[in-house]
């Protein structure tokens, strides 16, 4: 036989072997690894004998040279299903082994597993510890906000019932009552806008917006309340168009002017400041604050952090809603917000791509 012959034939026979392993690996596709293993092997097995004992059966060789030839690739075929057999074996046990941690209570990954496994593994550990973390942030909050409803709840009933025994001052409880009532509509609608960005349903109405335009809106929107705090107010602004929803964005920046203005002693300054930056247009709010504690700079977003123990409210505090609500709102804009103490306070910063 020549050569060329001799490719013709082991390839047509090579690819018939070939056609009917992929045909029997397609049923076989929801099986154990091992059984897939065993059919790859199995497979390049049969496409060699196939074609060694085509081509001995041509070639002008005696029986006992072709029965040798035959015994050599059968047992190489034999030792190649064995290592099969033994890697599949340890590749199923490995599999076994990472399901069975999936189900405890704490995932762990097991040790030993091969690349791919160790991967999955390290996959389903980062979306533990983020469930994990969702968790106890959840019943954070609910404890937190139980907190904060309990406590102008237990005002208004204790200020309703003395005015139904007479021993109240009906001129002023009725005012307090309805501040309380606002206060708690305020935390109301923070919990459901808070609830629209964690649940990936919140609906953005992009526009053209100046940066400009809605940095004066927005503070002259807090001017009485800068005045009545004796904070001095102040807005520098720029041209840099984004691509926004002007409520949403006005109201992440609102939030963060807010919660300057109410940690900003008498007599200090709050600082409004647009700019363009690195092609990324920037909203800069500084505060004179005293600064925040190194260990919870990277908890000021987080939701219900009020950077206080002792979470009594106060007169025009909030539920620690509002930095989380801005910086969901920002992302949602596909923008990130962060914050640095700076000077006398701190330095809150909203980058936000520009409109094209």
């Amino acid at each position: 036989m020549t050569l060329l012959e001799i490719v013709a034939v082991t390839a047509g026979l090579g690819v018939v072997v070939a056609a009917a392993g992929l045909a029997l690996m397609w049923r076989l596709r929801t099986r154990s690894i091992g059984v897939m293993l065993a059919v790859v092997v199995a497979v390049a097995v049969l496409a060699t004998v196939a074609g060694v004992a085509a081509i001995t059966m041509r070639m002008a060789i005696d029986a006992a040279a072709r029965d040798l030839v035959l015994s050599v690739v059968a047992v190489g075929g034999l030792v190649g299903l064995a290592v099969a057999f033994v890697v599949a074996r340890q590749i199923v046990a490995a599999s076994r082994r990472l399901a069975a941690a999936v189900r405890e209570p704490s995932f762990v990954a097991p040790p030993g597993l091969p690349a791919e496994l160790r991967a999955i593994a390290s996959t389903l550990e980062e979306s533990y510890a983020r469930e994990r973390a969702l968790e106890g942030a959840r019943r954070e909050l609910v404890a937190w906000v139980s907190h904060d409803l309990r406590t102008p709840l237990a005002g208004m009933r204790a200020m309703a019932e003395a005015l139904e025994d007479g021993v109240g001052d009906a001129r002023r409880y009725p005012t307090q009552i309805r501040l309380e009532v606002e206060r708690l509509s305020a935390m109301v609608d923070d919990l459901f806008e808070l609830s629209r960005i964690h649940a990936g349903s919140l609906r953005l109405n992009r526009t053209r917006t100046g940066l400009g335009d809605l940095v004066a809106d927005v503070v002259a929107g807090v001017e009485a309340l800068a005045l009545a705090k004796g904070v001095r107010l102040c807005a520098t602004p720029a041209v840099a168009p984004v691509s926004a929803d002007a409520g949403a964005l006005g109201r992440a920046l609102r939030n963060l002017v807010v919660n300057a203005i109410r940690h900003t002693p008498a007599g200090g300054t709050v600082a409004v400041r647009v700019s363009v930056e690195d092609g990324l247009a920037c909203l800069t709010v500084t505060d004179a604050c005293g600064g925040i504690p190194e260990q919870d700079l990277s908890r000021v977003f987080d939701v219900a952090f009020i950077g206080e123990r002792a979470r009594t409210p106060t007169r025009d505090g909030g539920a620690g809603l509002g930095l989380a609500i801005t910086h969901g709102l920002v992302a949602a804009h596909g923008g990130s917000v962060s914050v640095a103490n700076q000077g006398p306070g701190c330095r809150f910063e909203i980058r936000l791509p520009l409109a094209p």
